[in-house]
């Protein structure tokens, strides 16, 4: 207390109660900001922002509409290399999978047997050669003999005739007539028996002959099958594995030794429905007009691992027959297979384009719900509110699908956002770049 008497508040006394009324105002303002807070969560709650979608119009224009099928690789040409004749293999010259040309060396069988019989059979054609020929000088000599029978026969029967008026006049005797009618008569025997020889000579010439060609023949069998010893290539393609390695013994009966195929161009097999052949067969009732429209048609491969093969096909024939058993037939198409990359035994889908749509709707295919067999897609309206609408689906084309009932020309579809809408839902559609 100071000495006058005035009482002086220390500076503690006073700062108290400042501090308890800042504290009070600091506390009061939170309160309000927490409050404000409060009140725009219930608002955001009550209020929740439009989900937001990416939609795409309808899309109206004529596209061609593709069919696939499931397609097998085959070599244009398969040659199966078997063994014509009976023998161990005794070398291989191909190396297995590479290109081979026509009538290149594959194996070898062991020759030695097949030319010692050659040998033996142009040794009998020699002999029989030499037998004609014999046959042939004894023809000569027959026919030569029978030249000189006929020169005594004519010579006899001279004196015959000489002897017969001399005898009418009595200048001979009767016995000189008789020995020159027995004489002409042994001539004429002799010209019948030289003329059997040449007849026989002539016989011997053709059973000479006959065995000359039988020998011929025994000839060229034995180098045919000394020929059959090497295995070739009939085809240039490509080899597979040997079944039959070197030192097998061998014979028509083992089957394929190995098979050369033709894969430039490589045939691939499809089937199509019986009732796909018969709706193609009605647009083009004759067999020149069906032709004609194959002939232009270009098919696509699509491989084991989705992609497209680069080189497109045309159509190559169709089988005779719808098979029984499947009710489809088989068509070929064929490919153009540089470097011989294709091989037989792959499969793949061949797709080609069969038919125009005119006026065709197009959505995405992932804009379309599969549910259980139906089909929805969800449309956004003017008002962007959202509509589930069935709809019938009709062929695919690339990423797109044919609706053919359900939506119509510019109307926008959900792409992205398709499974979080609800009917009526409002949204905010933003537009749908395909990339």
């Amino acid at each position: 207390m100071a000495a006058n008497g005035t009482t002086n508040a220390s500076p503690a006394a006073v700062s108290h109660p400042l501090r308890t009324l800042v504290t009070c105002l600091v506390l009061a303002a939170g309160l309000v900001l927490i409050t404000a807070g409060c009140s725009r969560n219930i608002d955001a709650a009550a209020h929740p922002q439009p989900l937001e979608v990416l939609v795409t119009p309808v899309e109206q224009k004529d596209v061609p509409v593709y069919q696939e099928w499931i397609g097998t690789l085959d070599g244009l040409v398969n040659a199966d290399i078997k063994a014509e004749v009976s023998g161990y293999l005794i070398h291989q010259d191909y190396t297995e999978g590479t290109f081979v040309r026509k009538d290149q060396s594959l194996f070898q069988i062991d020759p030695r047997p097949f030319q010692a019989v050659l040998n033996q059979a142009q040794g009998q054609l020699a002999q029989t050669q030499g037998q004609l020929e014999q046959a042939r000088a004894q023809l000569l000599q027959a026919e030569a003999q029978v030249a000189v029978a006929e020169a005594n026969q004519r010579r006899t029967q001279l004196d015959v005739d000489r002897y017969i008026p001399l005898m009418q006049q009595q200048a001979i005797t009767q016995q000189d007539l008789d020995n020159a009618t027995q004489n002409n008569m042994a001539a004429k025997a002799q010209v019948q028996s030289a003329a059997a020889e040449v007849s026989t000579a002539k016989a011997q010439i053709i059973a000479a002959q006959a065995a000359v060609e039988s020998a011929k023949a025994s000839v060229e069998t034995a180098r045919i099958n000394l020929g059959f010893t090497r295995l070739t290539a009939p085809i240039e393609g490509i080899p597979g594995i040997a079944q039959q390695q070197v030192g097998a013994l061998v014979s028509p009966a083992s089957g394929a030794i190995t098979t050369v195929s033709t894969v430039d161009p490589i045939k691939v097999y499809f089937t199509v429905s019986e009732q796909e052949y018969i709706a193609f067969g009605r647009r083009f009732p004759t067999p020149e007009k069906r032709r004609a429209d194959l002939d232009r048609r270009s098919f696509a491969l699509i491989l084991a691992d989705g992609v497209v093969y680069p080189h497109s096909g045309r159509f190559d024939f169709a089988d005779r027959q719808v098979d029984v058993r499947t009710g489809a037939i088989r068509i070929a198409a064929l490919f153009p297979n540089p470097g011989n990359s294709l091989r037989p035994g792959q499969y793949g889908k061949v797709r080609a384009a069969m038919n125009i749509q005119h006026g065709a709707l197009l959505v995405p295919q992932r804009a379309v719900i599969d549910l259980q067999g139906t089909h929805q897609v969800a449309v956004v309206d003017s008002a962007n509110k959202v509509s589930i609408r069935p709809v019938t689906l009709g062929e695919t084309t690339g990423a797109q699908s044919i609706i053919t009932d359900g939506v119509g020309p510019g109307e926008r579809v959900v792409v992205e956002g398709i499974q979080k809408v609800r009917q009526g839902m409002q949204v905010n559609p933003k537009p749908f770049e395909a990339k």
